[in-house]
């Protein structure tokens, strides 16, 4: 540990999450939780069919209904459209969408809002709704979706704001591609070429706190949406934008989130909430059960990917060929950005080859849209690069492990899909895979083994890249104040999602300012208080908020030695301040901001001021962090059942703020890639209806499911990021996938291309071996 690092009295510690306590006791307060009593409660009435177009909806028994405050159908809703992406504007996401639209696209998508008293009520409304429809052929399959006889946007206004490569009328959500050097050509010289076909599936963020959002009118009519969501400020840009008001209007608050995953990346709730209660100037709230939180939000999108990699004997990756189609769903919401997001955090890796491709169509189908989910697109390229890399040493007869570090970029070093500017300015690659082959043993023991009779044992290896929040877009303000009690309060646009958020933030002002951790709270993600953020997405809360907050820190420092000095009447070198005292150098003076702060704020013979440290902070890079899993994994020979042992994972996120922190994120990462891996998918019927809407049939991991996980890190310096910071909250979840696969592979020959590897899928493989 370097002596700067010793020398921090908070950055590099483990401090228990600031609000602990109040979550382990049951405490904690979320969004329901402050629902006003009284409040009309909306149902959603949903479409039973894929695709179709309403002819007539007949609520005239349901209004007769006592208790029934309203039916709203699309003909009473604004007709601007626009996107429930949350990302900073102008979003790349088509404005396809309208609060209420004549055409349903899923099953499940919304035909009318009803509103009631109660719950009970608005239920039994809901079974005497008529609606008639005018039921199309469906686009169930992504495969056959482009120029498909049934255009599933047929309307005239939909709106993109940058041109991403879409053409609606052929079903295309948007497309991209990207070709350096001669793929053809370069491959012919390969003394090696795999290829195969690759699919990840649909799967869900499974968010325990379901989407909830309840809207109240304040003391100046204006719009007060309270909702567990990670992005308050872009809500607001879209509330203001389908209801046709001006943003200054609407006020969007977040209590505590109960997980997030990048669901609430998504404006699901929101906006049905906000229109209600603008239009009956009534409070109203909106809670999705578990069902709906399964059918009637977002998900991981569906990839199908053709691959090819070409290596010449010398052991160089020539070719990278990626071509994907990818499964948009109903709306085309983050489907551009989680697709390209994808190329640059997983192709970098490899940088020593002379041609790359990197594409896909994203086609609109009659499913549930795709969103953002941990891992936002690279998740889905590195699950069918590192097969493919695997696969390649197979081919080869080397070490998986020493092909990678053989075509593994180093820093200082450009990739081909990079800017021609872009380079990799931290990172310790070698070292983590060095430390990770030591704590699995890698190569001191067979890499396939014979457990008993039935089960055999193996090893598999991924790396991955993933980045910290959004080059050139992401920026965040934070303001720190002193108030008049002598403490701190740090006011910020993030959401802490349950991850520890707020806890990292005070611990790297704290560090600047000196003063403890109890001596700094922490307020949040109110859009009428807070400074501007775009919300926690895309791994930006401890680099690009995160150094926001260490440069007010540094400007509230600066204006507290000022005004300290000339209460002291000495200069400003001649204090020490330790955040809560300043001290002459002499020894001679001193004076605590709890007894100088209420001086400061009155005005006794002197001008008051309220000391306020502020800074806005964007990065012209995302530094990736760096991340290896080795998987270790049982198999029973019998039945196909994968069972996880181990898992050892070695993380380079830059400086790590606090250790346990971090290290619960890498495990909570691991996991979810597992369920991914091994059981997670979203299945529908041939009829189009979602078959997992819920937790019985949906399947995430238990602590029975996981194993053992293995966590460990090194600490390179990011430059551009305070105290050296890099992100961890995405890259974590994408070694798992890509290492069971291979740790399959090795225990029993089972090469398994389509997720989940659930048991019928491995025993297939195996006895097509035979």
């Amino acid at each position: 540990m370097s002596e700067e690092l010793k020398a921090r009295q908070h950055v590099g510690k483990s401090y228990k999450k600031v609000d602990a306590a109040t979550i382990l006791s049951g405490r904690a307060a979320y969004t329901e939780d402050f629902v006003p009593p009284h409040a009309l409660v909306i149902k959603v009435l949903r479409s039973p069919h894929p695709m179709a177009k309403i002819l007539d909806i007949n609520a005239t028994a349901a209004l007769k209904l006592p208790g029934v405050e309203a039916v709203f159908t699309y003909k009473d809703v604004p007709k601007t459209r626009f996107t429930l992406a949350g990302q900073s504007y102008p979003e790349p996401s088509a404005y396809d969408s309208l609060i209420l639209d004549q055409y349903v696209r899923y099953v499940g998508d919304a035909v009318a809002l009803i509103v009631a008293k109660d719950e009970a009520t608005a239920l039994q409304a809901m079974k005497v709704v008529r609606v008639t429809y005018d039921v199309m052929e469906p686009v169930l399959d992504m495969r056959t979706a482009l120029d498909h006889p049934t255009v599933i946007h047929p309307e005239d206004d939909l709106h993109y704001n940058m041109p991403v490569g879409g053409d609606p009328k052929r079903n295309l959500a948007c497309s991209y591609s990207r070709v350096v050097g001669d793929i053809e050509g370069e491959l012919a010289k390969c003394d090696y070429v795999v290829e195969d076909t690759y699919f990840d599936q649909a799967t869900l963020q499974t968010a325990m706190e379901t989407f909830r959002t309840f809207c109240t009118l304040d003391q100046f009519g204006r719009l007060v949406c309270t909702s567990s969501t990670q992005i308050p400020f872009h809500v607001r840009r879209h509330i203001a934008r389908a209801l046709e008001i001006p943003a200054t209007k609407v006020r969007v608050i977040k209590p505590r989130i109960g997980g997030g995953f990048g669901s609430k990346q998504t404006a699901c709730t929101e906006l049905y909430a906000a229109f209600v209660t603008w239009t009956l100037k009534k409070p109203a709230v909106l809670i999705y059960d578990r069902h709906e939180a399964n059918n009637c939000s977002t998900s991981r999108h569906a990839r199908e990917w053709k691959i090819r990699l070409g290596a010449t004997k010398d052991g160089i990756i020539q070719v990278i060929d990626m071509v994907s189609i990818s499964d948009a769903g109903a709306y085309g919401t983050h489907a551009f950005t989680t697709f390209t997001a994808g190329e640059h955090k997983s192709v970098p890796l490899y940088n020593k080859g002379k041609a790359v491709r990197y594409e896909s169509n994203i086609v609109y189908t009659n499913h549930m849209a795709g969103g953002a989910f941990r891992g936002y697109g690279a998740t889905e390229a590195l699950w069918p690069l590192e097969c493919a890399v695997t696969k390649l040493a197979k081919k080869m007869g080397v070490d998986e492990i020493e092909l990678r570090l053989k075509n593994l970029i180093n820093v200082g070093e450009r990739s081909q899909v990079y800017a021609p500017d872009e380079v990799l300015e931290s990172g310790l690659l070698k070292e983590a895979i060095a430390k990770a082959k030591t704590m699995a043993r890698w190569d001191e023991r067979p890499h396939s083994w014979q457990i008993d009779e039935t089960h055999r044992g193996g090893l598999g290896v991924a790396l991955a890249f993933q980045g910290s929040g959004v080059a050139n877009v992401d920026t965040a303000s934070v303001e720190i104040k002193l108030q008049d009690d002598g403490y701190y309060t740090l006011y910020t646009g993030s959401t802490d999602m349950g991850t520890g958020a707020n806890t990292i933030l005070m611990q790297m002002a704290c560090e600047v300012l000196g003063c403890p951790i109890d001596h700094m709270t922490c307020y949040e993600a109110d859009t009428d208080v807070v400074p501007f953020d775009p919300g926690s997405y895309a791994s930006s809360t401890t680099y690009v908020t995160g150094t926001a907050t260490k440069l007010a820190a540094e400007d509230l420092r600066a204006k507290l030695l000022k005004t300290f000095a000339m209460y002291l009447e000495v200069a400003e070198e001649d204090i020490d301040f330790d955040g809560v005292t300043a001290r002459t150098k002499d020894g001679q003076k001193s004076m605590t901001t709890q007894e100088w702060a209420p001086k400061l704020m009155v005005s006794f013979g002197h001008e008051a001021q309220q000391l306020v440290g502020f800074a806005t902070w964007g990065s012209h890079t995302s530094p990736p962090p760096f991340m290896v899993g080795i998987a270790e994994v049982s198999v029973d020979t019998e039945t196909g059942q994968v069972t996880p042992l181990d898992y050892y994972a070695v993380v380079d996120c830059g400086t790590v703020v606090n250790p346990k922190l971090a290290k619960v994120q890498a495990e909570g990462g691991i996991v979810q890639g597992i369920g991914m891996a091994l059981t997670e998918e979203i299945n529908y019927s041939s009829t189009g209806r979602l078959e997992t809407n819920n937790l019985m049939r949906y399947k995430i991991p238990t602590r029975l499911d996981m194993g053992t996980l293995h966590v460990d890190f090194v600490e390179s310096h990011e430059p551009t990021g305070a105290f050296g910071v890099k992100s961890i909250g995405e890259v974590v979840i994408n070694t798992s996938c890509p290492a069971i696969q291979g740790a399959i592979l090795n225990a029993c020959g089972a090469e398994l291309t389509t997720l989940p590897m659930i048991s019928e899928k491995v025993f297939q493989a195996l006895m097509a071996k035979q």
